[in-house]
């Protein structure tokens, strides 16, 4: 698929996980690639990975909780290459534990990187998305549909990702930008060793079932694939599907096998 051939796309959380895998297979199309992050030396990692394939990347740190940083990164994007035809936003982590034990401020970190910091992010490309035609890209998660025990913030943070992507993909109707936004299952990633003060621990143990686990690089190119077809909503990986189908369809099934479950 060469969808994607001299386009220049930009990637939040660009990395390691997904956001490095979806930039690599961009690159490899033929896309000039942006990735943006906190941390710059897995930045440069990502973009000497590029370009030792013969590709074009630009490594440009930021912090999504920055509002003007996302809105500079923008600028530097497009005066290095001239245009923005693709923004991923898929800088996010996860706040674990229990209701009952979050604090206000454990709340409010969740929301200020997974929901606030992504509409900041589109927010900031769509001036440049509208010019091309472009695509805006957000990275939900299967627990968009369903919550779990110990996920409350972070389920409905991602709750919230589906409800801005339905809402931004009506109002930009016919416009010619699209709206994607993907549910993933479980993806090898940092997320699971990541605190709740957003930090990462190299050494943590992911507590995610291995043999559910999807390569990053084979997520890639089912998530590659989605935003070249312009999919409003895309799931995937098989048990997300299930997962998904359960949580709309099926909340209470959900409910009794959970609840059943914990009392063993």
């Amino acid at each position: 698929m060469t969808t994607f051939r001299d386009h220049v796309i930009w990637i939040t959380g660009g990395g390691s996980g997904i956001g490095r895998a979806l930039a690599e297979a961009f690159a490899a199309d033929g896309a000039m690639v942006a990735v943006s992050g906190r941390r710059a030396e897995p930045l440069d990692a990502t973009v000497a990975a590029i370009e030792s394939a013969g590709g074009r990347g630009l490594a440009v740190p930021l912090d999504v909780t920055d509002e003007d940083a996302v809105f500079a990164a923008v600028d530097t994007i497009v005066d290095h290459f001239g245009r923005l035809d693709v923004a991923v936003a898929n800088a996010g982590f996860s706040v674990a534990g229990r209701i009952a034990k979050l604090s206000a401020e454990d709340w409010r970190r969740q929301f200020d990187v997974n929901v606030v910091g992504l509409t900041s992010t589109a927010r900031a490309a769509l001036p440049h998305l509208e010019a091309t035609k472009g695509r805006l890209v957000f990275i939900g998660s299967v627990m968009a549909y369903i919550g779990a025990p110990g996920t409350g913030a972070y389920a409905a943070s991602k709750f919230a990702v589906r409800a801005i992507g339905e809402s931004l993909a009506m109002e930009l109707h016919g416009s010619g930008v699209s709206v994607t936004t993907i549910h993933p299952g479980f993806v090898e990633s940092d997320i699971a060793r990541v605190s709740n003060d957003n930090q990462l621990k190299p050494g943590a143990k992911d507590p995610r079932p291995a043999k559910l686990m999807w390569p990053a690089d084979r997520a890639a190119k089912v998530m590659k694939r989605a935003i070249a077809r312009r999919k409003r909503q895309f799931v995937f990986t098989g048990h997300g599907r299930v997962a998904a189908t359960l949580g709309r369809w099926a909340p209470g099934l959900v409910y009794f096998a959970v609840t059943r479950g914990s009392r063993r």
